[in-house]
């Protein structure tokens, strides 16, 4: 069906004509040597953005998560995160099966770890313990319906890790929702992070790509680690001219995907307020409870697909995300509604 509705992910969007035309046309060489123009810009351009000295492109979020961890931490060690951190439980396991990092949890107030939790938290190691390496935060928080981790506390976060000496992670694979959901520049909390990582090819709307920006000495690390992880790519100009595209004109339009899951939220709201916490509604997500209409996900699935609508579910969940985008207009948006309260 070419007018379905996909609330799946805003990963599904396809590549707008202009970034047809700019891949088309990418001015490219080996990026593997260093020599592909069209890389090289965008990493420059990316570094520049948020404040850091050097950047590195890679094919994926899971990827730039890891190869960042890996340069921050040596095998045995710690990653202090989130209990719903998108590298914890979305990554098939790579920072233990590549990287030999021990994951250790907080338990999360929404988007947030606290600076008073991290400084409990945090050890030095000792025979018997491992030492924490890093500490992550995620921005926007996939989890926790796509909540911002407020720029203040972010900050705490940096100086506690500053006084002790270790690292920040920031998996911001949606950062850009963060800045456009509070007007505050991305690189405010790039400058918490020692190391961060970001998608193009979520609500920036390019079809791959994500970006590793940190200093040179932690790129450079980066960048043998990506080799290592196969991620090495040749005439990468093709998909960067994309990504450059997504970030030259995706930023400004994410407003627009809030809004529609603002919508969203608020009819479904109206139909049964315990479905939906409005408060948690912040950029482009919205959590739907179903036990008030007593359906599960994959029940919901099906329906919604009859009617043209598509979304995720796991099996035993009792709750399904929404998930707007790009490619879903203000019109579709008022469609889905008009769906999802005739199907609940």
């Amino acid at each position: 069906m070419d007018d379905l509705i996909d609330l799946r992910s805003d990963t599904v969007t396809r590549p707008t004509p202009e970034m047809r035309r700019a891949m088309a046309e990418a001015e490219v060489g080996d990026d593997v040597l260093g020599d592909d123009p069209t890389v090289n810009e965008l990493q420059e351009m990316s570094a520049s953005l948020l404040g850091k000295e050097a950047a590195l492109f890679v094919p994926s979020g899971s990827m730039g998560n890891q190869v960042c961890l890996g340069a921050l931490a040596p095998p045995g060690s710690e990653v202090l995160c989130h209990d719903g951190a998108h590298f914890l439980h979305f990554e098939g396991g790579a920072a233990a099966a590549h990287l030999g990092l021990m994951m250790r949890t907080l338990p999360g107030h929404g988007a947030v770890i606290s600076h008073d939790q991290v400084r409990a938290a945090v050890r030095p190691g000792s025979e018997h313990t491992p030492r924490t390496a890093v500490v992550a935060i995620e921005n926007t928080h996939n989890s926790a319906g796509g909540s911002v981790f407020p720029l203040e506390e972010a900050r705490a976060v940096a100086e506690v890790c500053r006084e002790r000496g270790v690292p920040v992670h920031l998996d911001g694979a949606r950062l850009f929702n963060a800045q456009a959901a509070t007007g505050v520049p991305a690189r405010e909390w790039a400058a918490c992070a020692d190391s961060l990582s970001f998608c193009f090819s979520k609500g920036l709307g390019a079809p791959i790509g994500s970006m590793v920006c940190s200093t040179a000495e932690i790129v450079s690390e980066a960048h043998r680690l990506r080799k290592r992880l196969g991620g090495g790519m040749r005439q990468a100009g093709v998909i960067a001219a994309a990504a450059r595209v997504a970030l030259e004109t995706g930023v400004e339009r994410l407003v627009e995907d809030h809004a529609n899951a603002r919508r969203l939220a608020e009819g479904l709201a109206d139909l049964h307020p315990d479905c939906v916490d409005l408060a948690g509604v912040e950029t482009n997500m919205v959590y739907v409870d179903l036990q008030p209409f007593s359906k599960s996900a994959v029940e919901l699935r099906d329906l919604l697909r009859e009617h043209g609508v598509l979304t995720l579910a796991f099996p035993g969940a009792t709750s399904v995300r929404l998930v707007t985008h790009r490619d879903v207009s203000n019109e579709d948006t008022e469609r889905a509604l008009e769906v999802l309260k005739r199907v609940l």
